[in-house]
């Protein structure tokens, strides 16, 4: 056994420690300590932020929950009807049940220095509402929807059972009692909606109906909290009255300005009947500070001012004129001071604003924006996928011819040469000889598969002695190569298959993603324009929204409220956008009843240069009611029209079914936006895998451009069609099989450019075959189009099944099916019109 061999230890120089680490491992050391000390203060100073926020947010909900409660708490109606406490209590117990405690303290506090003092009431109230309250969570029954039941039943008894404990005989208290409980009910679905907004930390694109009404009525109760308050003689809840007026005269205008005096007149009336007369004095005054709105602050004050003044000359002497004065001059002062930035704010919430509008159309941009975003990875993803199938697939079609020679070679080693005496020599020795024999007698088999021993060149016996066995081994192997190479084949053009659908689907994403930017684009100046334009001929327009102003895609929806019956918008607005816009537009659909039941909704689109009318006529073998035919007529969204006819194989529910199948799923393809040849792939291959039995039909597809009137033919395994101009008959034929029997079908494009009064005809096979075998049927067909005088395409397309039947004396043979299209330019229901004083409008121009 060999000694292991031993490294002599050598002293080391100097007096520092062995295991010194060098001045690289220091400084990387080091860095790792900053990075780790860098990371650690960032979290910490992320959680502090955090925690500073939410201190924040609990301090805002703290001073909110205080001050409203001590307001409400010294809230009182006429004969002592006090309902705002209980509702609030109730409200904070389900929403902010960490805040209940000081939410009962202010209240109470606030109700020692209300006009009626009733401490006692309130405190037995909140003790009920918490006791009811533990009662449901104990059953796991605390719902936020049982809050206003919770109130109504406390109040209801604390009342009753103050009123009986009065002694009280008359019928009055007890409805009072009851009036009560029931202004708790409705005042805790209020607080509900408006205590969140209020504290609300987020900003939000809208606020709803309910929160309006919410925050409007919380406002109000907490004016009647301030009733008796006074600052040098003037009224505090009088002047945040006129101010609350104001305010919502100013940021919301003349209805918003009137609705809330009404509310605010009537809150401060149920707390002092004296001030009934200031309902009247507020909407009016409401009423003209929002009409002059438009002047800035300065003109809502006068407004409001001319307003209060006027009503208050009516109602009452010269003294209470002057102190009604005198509170809206205190309101008017607050209105000044308040900083732009604040009804800058508020206007962004309130309906029918420019800042409201803005806000909206910031959220939609917002939601466009995202919306296209994941589209776009969307689209990314599938064009991936895509590129992945036909990687995998082209790589392992490489790799699989290498095998498969490979395999060849090793068959015939394993089975022929491993028990032949040669095996060395052949192997080893004449390994190039022999494998240049092995490729040779592979193509020969190949190219001739039933290749007999006999036929064997003299040459490969010299080289081989067992040249039999080996080309038997090699034609078994080719068979069950032949084989597998056809599964595979198939394997493979689905997975082409596949990468197609998702190069299309991601086409038609990318496409989408193009409408949602496109619509995007804010025109205001346009439609500023278009609005203009309209208004100056008297036609009152509620909403213009300019979708798109490419030539040729114009898209303009309008929101009006005109009288049924007199057609506005194809005799007046469309004309005159022709004319501004010079192209010709039309009206696409109209939709009654949106967005409310006196409005409508109008599509304003760009006209097609052409239209087309169809005609079809058709029947069924031997007179059965049910044909294996099928055909489709469409418009599609790109502005093309489709026409469609499928034949399925034989007759009857069968040939009914693949061919209305095929149809079908074309369609449904085509309307995607998938493209036309991708589609008819898709198709055949969902044929060819839907059931083993033999399904195929025939797919004749015209798509006809309305604007350019170009034609794209499709046709697999379909008739000639024939397009009639005047006395020429132009054939469009091809040669290929039906879809639904090869898995790689061909498709025959054939691109026409037609023109107006052209007429196109398909048919089945059962029109054309009709004469029989004996002439020339296309020859046939273009002698019967030519003596043809009928131009409707329903005449010609019964004429052509006419003259078919009667090449049937016995009775019908085939199915039969003829469909005419005839395209003519598009004539303008109503033509434009030049008004003095419209100019024709700049668009915007395309960034490509």
């Amino acid at each position: 056994m060999d000694k292991p061999s031993v490294v002599p230890f050598v002293p080391r120089q100097g007096t520092g420690p062995i295991f010194a680490p060098d001045k690289g491992t220091k400084k990387r050391w080091f860095q790792k300590r900053r990075s780790s000390a860098k990371k650690q203060g960032n979290a910490s100073e992320s959680s502090l932020i955090v925690r500073l926020g939410e201190a924040l947010r609990a301090q805002q909900w703290l001073l909110l929950v205080v001050g409203i409660g001590f307001l409400l708490g010294r809230a009182v109606m006429l004969e002592g009807i006090s309902p705002f406490a209980a509702a609030f209590f109730g409200v904070v117990l389900y929403l902010r049940k960490d805040l209940a405690l000081w939410a009962a303290l202010s209240l109470v506090a606030g109700s020692f220095w209300a006009i009626d003092p009733m401490p006692a009431l309130i405190s037995v109230e909140i003790g009920i509402i918490y006791l009811l309250y533990r009662g449901l969570v104990l059953y796991e029954r605390a719902d936020l929807s049982h809050a206003p039941v919770v109130v109504f039943a406390a109040t209801l008894i604390v009342r009753l059972f103050d009123t009986l404990l009065a002694d009280e005989t008359a019928w009055l208290p007890y409805v009072l009692t009851v009036v009560e409980a029931g202004l708790a009910f409705v005042l805790t679905l209020l607080f509900i909606h408006a205590l969140p907004v209020l504290a609300r930390t987020r900003k939000a694109s809208q606020l709803r109906h309910e929160e309006w009404i919410g925050i409007a009525i919380l406002l109000a109760c907490l004016l009647t909290g301030m009733s008796g308050w006074t600052l040098y003689g003037i009224a505090v809840a009088g002047m945040l009255s006129g101010y609350f007026v104001m305010m919502t005269a100013y940021v919301g205008g003349p209805a918003l300005g009137t609705s809330a005096g009404v509310v605010a007149g009537m809150i401060l009336s149920l707390s002092n009947l004296g001030a009934a007369s200031d309902i009247g004095l507020l909407a009016f005054g409401g009423l003209l500070a929002g009409l002059v709105r438009e002047g800035g602050k300065a003109a809502t004050v006068f407004g409001m001012l001319l307003g209060t003044s006027v009503m208050s000359l009516y109602g009452g002497d010269a003294a209470s004129t002057m102190n009604s004065i005198w509170v809206m001059v205190a309101a008017s002062v607050l209105l000044l001071v308040t900083p732009g930035s604040v009804t800058e704010a508020l206007s962004r919430y309130v309906p029918g604003t420019i800042s409201y509008a803005q806000n909206q159309r910031e959220y939609a941009q917002k939601v466009r924006d995202l919306t296209a975003e994941r589209v776009e990875k969307f689209s990314e993803v599938f064009r991936q996928l895509s590129r992945s199938f036909r990687q995998m697939t082209q790589a392992g079609e490489t790799a699989r011819q290498s095998r498969d020679l490979d395999h060849f070679v090793n068959a015939v080693h394993d089975r022929a040469c491993s028990s032949c005496h040669r095996r060395g020599v052949c192997w080893e020795g004449q390994f190039i000889q022999t494998y240049k024999l092995m490729t040779d007698m592979m193509t020969a088999v190949e190219e001739q598969p039933e290749l007999k021993a006999s036929d064997i060149p003299k040459a490969w016996g010299r080289v081989c002695v067992k040249t039999p066995l080996v080309l038997d081994v090699l034609k078994r192997q080719y068979e069950i190569y032949r084989n597998d190479i056809h599964w595979r084949q198939q394997l493979q053009d689905s997975r082409f298959l596949v990468a197609d659908q998702l190069s299309g689907v991601s086409e038609v994403m990318d496409d989408l993603v193009k409408e949602i930017r496109r619509e995007a684009k804010q025109m205001d100046k346009q439609e500023g324009q278009i609005r203009d334009a309209l208004e100056h001929l008297g036609l009152a327009i509620q909403g213009i929204d300019i979708i798109c102003l490419e030539e040729g895609r114009i898209e303009i929806e309008m929101v009006h409220a005109f009288r049924t019956g007199y057609d506005e918008c194809r005799k007046m607005i469309a004309p005159i956008l022709s004319e501004i816009l010079g192209e010709t537009v039309s009206v696409r659909n109209e939709r009654s009843g949106e967005p409310s039941a006196h409005l409508s909704t109008v599509m304003f689109a760009s006209a097609k240069a052409y239209e087309v009318e169809t005609g079809v006529a058709g029947a069924a073998k031997d007179g059965d009611m049910l044909s294996g035919d099928s055909f489709s007529m469409m418009e599609l969204s790109n502005g093309k029209f489709a026409v469609a006819l499928s034949d399925g194989m034989g007759n009857g529910v069968r040939a009914r079914m693949e061919s209305s199948a095929a149809l079908s799923m074309l369609e449904q393809l085509l309307q995607s936006g998938i493209d036309e040849r991708l589609a008819v792939k898709s198709v055949n291959s969902v044929l060819l895998l839907r059931s083993p039995d033999e399904m195929f039909a025939t797919v004749d597809l015209a798509l006809i451009d309305l604007y350019t009137a170009h034609a794209t033919m499709l046709k697999i395994g379909s008739t000639p069609s024939f397009i009639k101009r005047g006395r020429e008959i132009i054939p469009i034929a091809a040669n290929n099989l039906p879809i639904g029997i090869l898995q790689d079908i061909e498709i025959d494009l054939l691109r026409v450019q037609l023109q107006p009064g052209d007429t196109l005809i398909m048919m089945t096979d059962g029109i054309l075959d009709s004469p029989g075998h004996a002439i020339n049927k296309e020859l046939w067909m273009k002698r019967v189009l030519q003596d043809l005088d009928a131009d409707d395409p329903q005449d010609i397309a019964d004429a052509l099944l006419d003259t078919a039947l009667r090449q049937y004396p016995g009775g019908v043979q085939d199915d039969m099916t003829v469909i005419v299209t005839r395209i003519t330019r598009h004539q303008p229901e109503w033509a434009a019109f030049r008004w003095p004083g419209f100019n024709r409008m700049e668009r915007p121009r395309t960034v490509s």
